[in-house]
C-alpha cells in the first residue's frame, strides 16, 4: 500500500481529469448526458483506478487496477476523437488532450512493467 498522491502517474492523470472537466463545460448542453458524461467518467476512472490500486494490499491487485486505468485511457481517447469529429472540440484542443492521454497510458504501462520485473522496489 502506498500514498497515491506521491505517484507521478496519478498526478498527471488527475491533471488530465481537471482539463477534461474544464473543456467539457464548453460542449453543448444537449451532450450533458452523452459525451460530457462519458468524457468525464472515462477521465476520472483513470485517476480513480490508480488511486484505488495504490491502496490495494498486493502488487498483483495494484497492477489489475492499473490495467483498468489504462483501458479507461483508451475509452477517453475514443470519446475525445468522437467529440472532435462531431465538431465539439477543436483540433488543437483534441490533440493536446489526446497527447496527455497517451502519456498517461505510457506511464501506466511502464509502471505495470516495472511491477512485473521488480515489485519489491515499488513498495
Amino acid at each position: 500500500m502506498q500514498d497515491f498522491h506521491q505517484l507521478n502517474v496519478w498526478k498527471k492523470a488527475h491533471g488530465l481529469v481537471l482539463r477534461v472537466y474544464k473543456v467539457s463545460n464548453e460542449l453543448p448542453s444537449s451532450e450533458n448526458f452523452g459525451l460530457v458524461l462519458n468524457l468525464r467518467r472515462s477521465a476520472a476512472v483513470i485517476a480513480r483506478s490508480i488511486a484505488e490500486g495504490a491502496g490495494r494490499d498486493s502488487d498483483v491487485e495494484f497492477a489489475t487496477e492499473l490495467k483498468k486505468a489504462r483501458a479507461a485511457g483508451h475509452d477517453l481517447e475514443y470519446n475525445l476523437l468522437l467529440s472532435r469529429d462531431l465538431g465539439f472540440l477543436t483540433g488543437p484542443i483534441h490533440d493536446e488532450l489526446n497527447a496527455d492521454v497517451l502519456e498517461v497510458r505510457k506511464m501506466i504501462s511502464g509502471l505495470v512493467k516495472r511491477m512485473s520485473t521488480a515489485p519489491e522496489t515499488l513498495r
